[in-house]
This record gives structure tokens, C-alpha cells and sequence, in this order.
């Protein structure tokens, strides 16, 4: 009867096919259930019911705020992506979609893994004309799908930064330009992209990115890597814990992995098998406060990083931090402010 309440939100969600009625989400729905639901689904895939649940995200406004979506755009992409034969069914349930919120589907689309996605995307493009220019720069390959999304920005070489100083204008006006590069570095919520992705599918794929931003925790160069490198050590741990497999995974990839990745690594398994995960949010907050005082180890710049605190680098929706917990809430919207700073968010946990 765990899910009862939801199974019975499910059926008043789901319309006939035959319907001519717009199909309406229940308001007794419990967005709740829901989302303990989707943290239990790998254990136990209830394909049939995920356009229930999904009209219950839409219905909740669940992506009313885009970066603290991010668990709820996986688990969607990877439901899309688990069952290609059934994929384009899927998607059609959602449907009537909110125009604000048409971009879910477009982005799940992509991000799904489905391996003739691009064609998916172009037969259910008429239904949402007003998201044209995404879905266009999609197929065009100028937003890059899940896969693609690098762990972060290029670092120039020494040749091309030589190169720019003599091809540059020295009396040409700097102009500030909008970084729009989407990296994990630099995008907390794709964290619980990764996470949201996992608990649709259980892939090990997701697990193994997460696993690539470990170095991070350790890093002293800018307050996005250690934030985003400090929640994967945690968030492994976290679900670690109550997972048994993944708990394996990682110990199993602890003799595969290089020394920058296996140290942190070790830790995330040992914090798991102890059950203290403590120690992991203690270090990171201390990370953050010698950032802070002390600068990045390649620019002590004490003006800049003195900025650092409350609200300056944004938690996002990192799912993990709640530990499938509902009275914390999956997505940190229900049990903080989205505008949370790490600083604050582990300061609360002390």
C-alpha cells in the first residue's frame, strides 16, 4: 500500500485514449508521493504510470523555475529513453502541455539517449510551434544533448593565448560578452540532470560522469568546480547508503580509476559503508571558507573571493542533498530557498 495514494492519483490522471476531454492532473495528487516514487523507480520500473506522474509535475509547476528542475528533466529524459519502442507513445501522453513548460519535453527529448532522437523531436515539433527556435538548434546541433555536454570549458594553450595578444587590437574597447557554454562546471542542476537520469534507467553511464567530477571536491581554483565536485562526493554517499548496487559500483570502481578520481572515491565508499557523511559536508564547507580567506591557489585575489558567502553561488536543485527524503524534498524548492549558497545550505546542517 506504499504507493497507494499515488496509484489512485494515477488512474484520475490518465485519460482514455478515446477522450475527448483535456486531461486534467488530480489537485489531490501529492507532488510527495511522487517524488518518493521516482526515487524508488529504478528498484522497481512502473513504466505504465509515468505520464501519471508526469502530469502531476506539470500540474505542481514544477518547472516553473528551469535550474531546479534538473531531477525531474532526467528522470523524464531517461523514461524517454529506457523503452524506444514505446518512446514516442510516452511522449504523446504528456501532451496537452502548458506552453512555459513545452521545453521540458523538448530538452527530455534530447537529453533521452534515444538513438534516432533527432527524428522524434522533428514529428513532435507541430505540436509545440512556439519552442521552433530550440527545437531547432537542437537538431542543428547548437544545444548539445546530455552526452555531449562537456565537464568543463577548454583551457586555451599557451600558443593561442600568444596568438590572441598579437592579433588583438590593444586600443579596441573590451566588451563583456555572455558566457552561454553549457558545462558541468559551471551547472549545478545538471548534477540532478545526472541523478534524475539514474533513478529512470539505473545507468551506470550517469553514475560514471557524476564519478568524473570527484577531482573537483578537491579543487581550489573557482567556487563552481568545488561546489559541483563537492555535491557528487556527497550525493554518491548519500544514495550510496541505501542503495546496495551502487554502493558496489563504486567500490568496484575504486581499482579502475586514476589516483585524482580514487581518492575522493574512497572516501565516497568508506563515508557509505560507515554510513558518516558528516565529515564530507564539514570538508567542503571548510574548502569554502579557505576560498573565501584565501583566494584560488593560481589568484589570491581577496577582493573577489571575499564576495563568496550566502546566495553568491547558487545550490540550484541538487537532489541528492535530500537523500530521497520528502520531508527535505528531492527538489531543494520544497525544503529551502533555490537561492541557497553552499555555505548556508551546509551551515543549516551543522
Amino acid at each position: 500500500m506504499r504507493y497507494a495514494v499515488f496509484i489512485a492519483a494515477a488512474l484520475m490522471l490518465v485519460q482514455p485514449a478515446h477522450a475527448g476531454k483535456t486531461p486534467e492532473a488530480d489537485p489531490r495528487a501529492s507532488l510527495g508521493v511522487v517524488q518518493q516514487w521516482i526515487y524508488n523507480y529504478r528498484a522497481k520500473p512502473d513504466y505504465a504510470h509515468v505520464p501519471a506522474a508526469v502530469r502531476v509535475l506539470f500540474h505542481s509547476q514544477t518547472f516553473k523555475e528551469p535550474e531546479n528542475a534538473g531531477i525531474y528533466l532526467g528522470f523524464i529524459a531517461g523514461a524517454i529513453g529506457s523503452n524506444p519502442a514505446k518512446a514516442e507513445q510516452l511522449i504523446a501522453s504528456f501532451f496537452p502541455v502548458r506552453p512555459e513548460d513545452e521545453w521540458v519535453v523538448v530538452r527530455a527529448i534530447a537529453y533521452s539517449g534515444l538513438p534516432d532522437w533527432r527524428n522524434v523531436l522533428r514529428r513532435v515539433a507541430p505540436r509545440m510551434p512556439g519552442r521552433r527556435v530550440m527545437i531547432d538548434n537542437y537538431l542543428a546541433g547548437k544545444l548539445p544533448t546530455l552526452t555531449d555536454i562537456p565537464l568543463e570549458e577548454v583551457k586555451p594553450g599557451v600558443m593561442d593565448k600568444l596568438r590572441g595578444a598579437f592579433t588583438k587590437n590593444p586600443f579596441a574597447k573590451e566588451e563583456r560578452k555572455l558566457n552561454t557554454t553549457l558545462t558541468f562546471a559551471n551547472n549545478q542542476d545538471l548534477l540532478d540532470t545526472l541523478w534524475g537520469y539514474y533513478f529512470a534507467t539505473g545507468s551506470h553511464a550517469s553514475v560514471q560522469r557524476i564519478i568524473q567530477m570527484l577531482p573537483w571536491s578537491k579543487s581550489r581554483e573557482t567556487i563552481d568546480k568545488l561546489t559541483v565536485g563537492s555535491m557528487a562526493r556527497y550525493t554518491l554517499a548519500s544514495y550510496a547508503i541505501r542503495d546496495a548496487s551502487l554502493r558496489e559500483y563504486l567500490r568496484s570502481e575504486l581499482a579502475r580509476q586514476p589516483a585524482a578520481v580514487k581518492v575522493p572515491l574512497a572516501e565516497v565508499v568508506e563515508a557509505a559503508d560507515t554510513v558518516q557523511i558528516a565529515a564530507l559536508r564539514k570538508d567542503a564547507l571548510a574548502a569554502v571558507d579557505e576560498l573565501k580567506t584565501k583566494g584560488s591557489d593560481s589568484r589570491r585575489d581577496l577582493s573577489f573571493w571575499g564576495q563568496v558567502g550566502v546566495g553568491a553561488v547558487a545550490l540550484g536543485c541538487v537532489s541528492a542533498a535530500a537523500l530521497g527524503q520528502v520531508a527535505v524534498g528531492i527538489p531543494c524548492v520544497i525544503g529551502g530557498s533555490a537561492s541557497q549558497g553552499l555555505l548556508s545550505f551546509w551551515e543549516k546542517q551543522q
